[in-house]
């Protein structure tokens, strides 16, 4: 050992005065903001304590949460009895009719109603492909909340892991300082040498930055967990609990069949769903409907009046549009969705078997 102390003697002169005179440093966060030193009175958090705060102040997960009103107010309107508002009309005519010596007036009035009906099942499908786009919205958004969970959950292990290594290196810190009073005065009363001194001094310098590097790093890890629960950057929480974790026991077939149930993997199958019956519903919409009216009016004379009930039939003719630009888009976006689909099941299965092999 006697070789290494003129190295760590000379050692001493350089990194003393580098730890005498560095001021500490602060850490840019996120967004440019600059974190304050930590609070005394700062919260401790759990995790379960951390993911209610994301999940309430998460702009992903929020974004996601406001898309489903759109799709919800769609499924809302495809539950309705009939897709078709009815249209009420009314009708009123003066008519003057000139006679030998004066003229005649007459009026005559009706009203009546009128109502569009869907007669290629339109109305079903419409109904389907909404329930499953609601379904598929609702999956991925259980996937965004489970991202958002894993995020949380990444920077809160990095700061909980930072506490407990700091707390272990200032009890490393304080073994090593008594040590080297203790060869401090082995070196006053001559039993060792004043290298074996600087070596002890050397040591506890370097603990001590040790730590400093590691208060440095803390302070950013708890920037970043707070940009990540959306609170205020002096109020940087403190990790609570403990980094042990009950041992887990599972294959690769269960989860290769965990997989297939992933939120993320069923949002792709409703999707491919639903883009089958918006194909079904353009394909239906090149039937026309047919447009049903009933009225009711009188007219003539004002001492022979009639009064007159009628039904009215209307039903386009499909000569010239076939809807073949909509059919189109439909068949695109189902073929779209089912690429989608097998992509991201592929995908799902690759990764696993990775970090299986990996583990």
């Amino acid at each position: 050992m006697r070789r290494f102390l003129l190295p760590l003697s000379l050692a001493v002169f350089v990194v003393t005065p580098v730890v005498c005179t560095a001021a500490p440093q602060t850490r840019a966060l996120p967004g440019n903001v600059v974190a304050p030193p930590t609070p005394s009175q700062a919260p401790t958090l759990s995790l379960d304590q951390a993911w209610q705060f994301a999940e309430r102040a998460n702009p992903q997960l929020r974004q996601a949460l406001a898309q489903r009103a759109a799709i919800e107010g769609d499924a809302k309107d495809a539950q309705a009895l009939l897709w078709n508002n009815p249209m009420l009309y009314g009708e009123a005519v003066r008519r003057d009719v000139p006679q030998v010596s004066s003229s005649e007036r007459q009026r005559k009035g009706a009203i009546g109603i009128e109502k569009t009906f869907e007669i290629a099942g339109q109305q079903g499908y419409c109904r389907q492909g909404s329930q499953q786009q609601l379904q598929a919205v609702d999956f991925s958004i259980e996937e965004t909340r489970r991202e958002v969970r894993v995020e949380v959950e990444k920077r809160f292990v990095q700061v909980l892991s930072l506490q407990h290594r700091i707390d272990t290196e200032r009890l490393s810190l304080q073994i090593i300082e008594d040590t080297a009073a203790s060869v401090r005065k082995r070196v006053t009363a001559g039993k060792d040498s004043r290298l074996d001194g600087n070596l002890a001094t050397v040591e506890a310098v370097r603990a001590r930055n040790q730590i400093g590097v590691l208060e440095e790093q803390l302070l950013q890890a708890r920037g970043d967990l707070a940009w990540t629960l959306q609170v205020p950057v002096g109020d940087m929480p403190i990790a609570g609990g403990s980094l042990a974790t009950p041992p887990l026991s599972y294959t690769l077939e269960q989860l290769l069949a965990r997989a297939a149930q992933r939120p993320s993997v069923r949002a792709l199958d409703y999707r491919e769903q639903a883009a089958q019956s918006r194909l079904s519903l353009e394909r239906a919409s090149r039937y026309p409907d047919l447009t049903v009216g009933l009225a009711v009016g009188r007219e003539g004379p004002g001492a022979a009046r009639e009064k007159l009930t009628g039904i009215t039939v209307s039903l386009p003719l499909p000569l010239f549009r076939q809807n073949a630009g909509g059919v189109g888009r439909a068949l695109t976006e189902l073929e779209q969705a089912r690429n989608e689909r097998q992509s991201g099941a592929r995908n799902t299965e690759g990764t696993i078997v990775t970090l299986w092999q990996t583990l």
